[in-house]
């Protein structure tokens, strides 16, 4: 059974935190993609994937291109997994049919968006109905985050 961990953002923005998560799910040796309903807003991050520090670097694609399956991090607009990851990354409202297709969830949201907030209230009631194990972490004022429930 998938873990599902629902990050609320509170003071950084999703550029900021993204990154880091991302990061750390190469370092377990999982693959991942990220999902979100807006290919604008995907190339915006395929861009600032490649330049967020100078001295890390994220392989990755976006869905459509050549090399897409063999990517450890794939952006993509759509409900498949065409680089067969381990981890699913959720942003701005997209939502996952099968959690379990998944070691792990991961669905961030804005905080300072009163319809994001609304939003993933709705999908946790969905998914906590459900057999999943729902975690919530929300980003306290040092910017940390603090494992809620």
């Amino acid at each position: 059974m998938a873990e599902v961990w629902f990050y609320h953002l509170q003071r950084r923005r999703l550029e900021d935190v993204l990154p880091t998560l991302l990061e750390k799910t190469l370092e377990r040796g999982w693959r991942a993609c990220v999902e979100g309903p807006d290919k604008e807003r995907l190339t915006s991050l395929d861009g600032h994937l490649w330049t967020y520090r100078d001295e890390s670097f994220l392989p990755h694609g976006l869905a459509g291109e050549p090399e897409a399956p063999d990517q450890p991090i794939l952006l993509i607009d759509n409900a498949a997994n065409a680089n067969s990851a381990d981890v699913r990354f959720l942003i701005d409202g997209a939502e996952v049919d099968d959690p379990d297709a998944y070691e792990r969830v991961i669905y961030l949201f804005d905080g300072r968006d009163p319809a994001a907030v609304e939003t993933a209230r709705a999908y946790w009631k969905t998914l906590s109905a459900g057999p999943h194990n729902a975690v919530y972490w929300q980003e306290n004022d040092r910017g940390a985050w603090e494992k809620k429930a």
